[in-house]
């Protein structure tokens, strides 16, 4: 443990946050787990998604995670570097092992606590406002490059479910630290007043204004908000939320568009990670926020998904509607909408499509001999990109614990 480091987050941008935004609302805590314990499968049975879980843990062991507990970019051309969002995915995928409704298993917590220790070498301490830089060597020397807001959502999420699953100074620190990414997010610069606003993905020149970011900015927001009730944070989630709705929404297919790229052109095609993140972004905003007719717009992007980006033929979630190969951490993302959705409205069939797509992925891209999950392969499971990604193991780690939970 190193904890001089997050006083010093705390010292240099949180205190920044509290006097920005010291007005807070009481919430009540809504459940984020909707279905009934009844339906929950008895934990540690025998699922295969579970013991699948486990096998690629084991592999993140062996060949991922370095002796510094930071997680290498992959096994072969970036064995030497460590991403920002490559790491806080490990950090989620553990935290969902530890989690009681999913992996309930307290021997991940290790792991999950000394990666988000090591992550301190990625903090920018010369700024006044702090961020993470997107990479650095993975003894945590020349963190450098641009800062990515999404990147940033991703580790959000990743801290505050770490948050749940943990306890007394460890649990405070979790916190601390997303709200000092947050605290970066919303001082950064980032949101702009073109195309209506908008965050941009990343600071440098040519930066584009994706879905992604965005969603998982709404995401980040309104967690934040329904654990301390800094109404900040809520009015950030609702400004985010309505530019999405205007700008990035296409109600011909129901489905949300890529970006605006960097010479402000919308780019129309639609990607499942991209929706996978709203239908979840809605779902929070349903629950966290009192609305439920976003509870509807979920359900129907949902659907959208899986008449235009679902493979009926081979049973998986597609790249995009461009590009038809399939990744585990671009296409598992699916998945885990399908499983939140299922979490809100008990509906099996969210269920059959996450449990279908996972196991494309499994008979397609996990090698047998080692338990690691390839990049890419084409829909007939030819065309393999033999590359073993570091964040591709931690989301089949992840998804695949959820999974269990049910399957």
């Amino acid at each position: 443990m190193k904890p001089n480091y997050l006083l010093r987050k705390s010292a240099i941008v949180v205190g920044v946050l509290i006097l920005s935004a010291c007005h807070k609302e009481k919430l009540n805590q809504v459940p984020s787990i909707k279905v009934p314990a009844s339906k929950l499968r008895n934990l540690n049975s025998g699922s295969t998604y579970y013991s699948k879980a486990e096998d690629t843990h084991n592999f993140i062991v062996g060949n991922i995670l370095s002796p510094y507990f930071s997680c290498k970019g992959n096994t072969t051309t970036e064995a030497g570097s460590a991403y920002e969002w490559y790491n806080t995915s490990q950090i989620y995928a553990d935290a969902a092992a530890v989690n009681p409704t999913y992996g309930n298993d307290a021997r991940f917590r290790s792991w999950m606590d000394s990666t988000y220790n090591w992550m301190y070498h990625m903090w920018d301490f010369g700024s006044s406002i702090g961020g993470y830089f997107s990479a650095a060597n993975l003894d945590g020397s020349g963190a450098g490059g641009d800062k990515y807001v999404d990147d940033a959502g991703v580790t959000i999420n990743a801290y505050l479910d770490a948050y749940a699953v943990t306890s007394g100074t460890t649990k405070s620190n979790y916190l601390a630290s997303a709200q000092s990414v947050a605290n970066w997010m919303i001082n950064s610069g980032l949101w702009t007043t073109s195309n209506g606003g908008g965050f941009l993905q990343r600071t440098g020149t040519g930066a584009v204004k994706p879905t992604q970011t965005n969603g998982l900015a709404v995401q980040a927001f309104l967690r934040l908000y329904q654990i301390t009730g800094t109404t900040t944070y809520k009015t950030w989630a609702q400004n985010v939320m309505s530019w999405l709705q205007s700008n990035l929404y296409d109600s011909t297919s129901g489905l949300f568009v890529w970006e605006f790229d960097a010479s402000g052109a919308k780019q129309s095609a639609k990607f499942t990670y991209d929706n996978a993140i709203m239908v979840e972004a809605e779902l929070l905003y349903a629950s966290i926020l009192n609305d439920n007719t976003y509870v509807t717009k979920a359900q129907n992007l949902g659907i959208a998904m899986n008449t235009v980006l679902w493979n009926s033929a081979h049973h998986v979630y597609i790249f995009n509607t461009t590009d038809q190969r399939v990744n585990p951490a671009w296409c598992v993302w699916g998945s885990q909408a399908m499983i939140r959705l299922y979490e809100r409205d008990g509906n099996t069939a969210w269920l059959d499509y996450a449990q279908q797509n996972i196991d494309f992925i499994n008979t397609n891209l996990r090698t047998t001999s080692n338990n690691g999950y390839h990049t890419f392969c084409d829909l007939s499971g030819g065309s393999v990109d033999t590359r073993y990604e570091g964040v591709d193991q931690a989301w089949m780690e992840r998804t695949q614990f959820l999974l269990s939970a049910y399957r």
